[in-house]
């Protein structure tokens, strides 16, 4: 059960770290959301907003840390 804790602890501590890089470095992201393929529709009283290519990006991005992590810590 310990495991568990240590576990989560370390989730959590790999989250804070992965949102103060996002923090500090938010102006040098700014063309995340903006990339050809992302569809923004704005019209009166409607905006529409989907960031299809940046969620591609970001899935293959975390597909691969996750497979790095699988790799090292097995």
């Amino acid at each position: 059960m310990e495991n568990v804790g240590k576990l989560i602890a370390t989730i959590g501590a790999v989250l804070v770290l992965i949102g103060l890089i996002v923090w500090v470095a938010a102006d040098k992201l700014s063309w995340l959301g903006h990339l050809p393929g992302d569809i923004h529709i704005e019209r009166p009283n409607f905006r529409f907003y989907a960031p299809i290519t940046t969620m591609i990006l970001l899935s293959i991005a975390l597909s691969v840390v996750m497979w790095l992590v699988g790799k090292f810590f097995r």
